[in-house]
């Protein structure tokens, strides 16, 4: 009896939770356009696969304009606004910064059916650059956009003057490891989100259980989203480009990079795609970015490494000053 009682206590509180929850969440739209981000956002005409489409992003060029620009790709579960302090930091140094969010994320457009390419995606983000006139540039991924960074500096290295690789998600090929799943049971998956769950994800794989109530926003960007009765959209367009990420690994080809390279590596981080569909024996194995950071080291020409201790996936939002500071000084190199 007593153990039922507890069972029911447990079930109800777990209710509260995700009710209170959902209460203060803010329903937000299918391109964010009831969010503000931190600077103006434009956006650019896109025609890619028979669509008209449309990239948003953020130019921020200061008045002591140095000359040198940089383009920051934001994450898999991120988008343009949290990059707000890395902005401020390096356009007070004089440098223009560039943030698109890329086709299916942030406030760009999420289209119904699209075939998802890191190279598309570098594509689509050259385009922005032409029609920004910009002809060289560093080049800054964090996470997924470590992946997209990296091939964008393999098909432009003209253009790309020098990459910056933060907690870049793909060191590793995890098909080697993981069994392979079609995109409609990541697109199921998707369609099961909601606040706790979400916010669980982070907590473990981000900040090792330690939270920190800033934070919350970045929980509620995602989370808003599924209160939207367009939401199977976005999760379709999340499903797409999980496969993407699992299937065109880059980790092959970082012995072809010809740009000076700066890792940013917070040691603690465990981020890797598909572990909950291994053993337990397989997963410890993935996603040691103590050792991933190392090895990488190795594998790009005369590639510069910055270790972080105690600093998981996000070393921009958990550690500021860790990461803009040895940043700032390779830019300035």
């Amino acid at each position: 009896m007593k153990k039922n009682l507890f069972a029911i206590w447990t079930i109800f509180l777990v209710f509260q939770f995700t009710t209170a929850q959902t209460k203060n969440l803010q329903w937000l739209d299918i391109e964010l356009s009831n969010y503000e981000y931190p600077y103006a956002v434009s956006t650019v005409a896109l025609k890619v696969q028979e669509q008209d489409l449309k990239m948003a992003y953020m130019d921020v060029k200061p008045e002591n304009y140095n000359g040198k620009n940089i383009v920051l790709f934001h994450g898999k579960n991120f988008n343009g606004a949290y990059w707000k302090t890395t902005i401020e930091a390096l356009s007070k140094e004089g440098f223009r910064v560039i943030v698109p969010d890329q086709i299916g994320f942030g406030k760009s457009s999420k289209p119904a059916h699209f075939h998802y390419t890191f190279q598309q995606l570098a594509e689509n983000t050259k385009a922005l650059l032409d029609t920004l006139n910009i002809k060289k540039t560093a080049i800054l991924g964090h996470s997924m956009g470590g992946m997209l960074a990296t091939r964008f500096t393999l098909m432009y290295p003209d253009t790309t003057e020098k990459l910056i690789l933060e907690n870049p998600i793909g060191l590793e090929d995890w098909k080697l490891k993981v069994p392979y799943k079609p995109v409609s049971w990541w697109y199921n998956n998707e369609l099961k989100k909601n606040s706790a769950g979400i916010k669980k994800y982070q907590l473990v794989n981000y900040y090792d259980n330690k939270w920190k109530p800033e934070y919350d926003q970045w929980v509620n960007l995602l989370a808003g989203w599924t209160l939207n009765s367009d939401y199977n959209r976005i999760a379709w367009n999340a499903a797409l480009t999980y496969d993407m990420i699992f299937t065109q690994p880059v980790v092959y080809e970082f012995k072809n990079i010809t740009a000076p390279t700066l890792l940013i590596i917070g040691t603690r981080d465990r981020t890797a795609l598909g572990k909950p569909l291994v053993s337990e024996e397989v997963r410890k194995t993935m996603g040691l970015y103590k050792e991933l950071g190392k090895r990488t080291q190795k594998e790009i020409p005369d590639a510069q490494l910055v270790e972080l201790e105690d600093v998981g996936h996000l070393p921009h939002i958990e550690k500021f000053d860790g990461f803009i500071n040895p940043l700032i000084k390779f830019l300035k190199e």
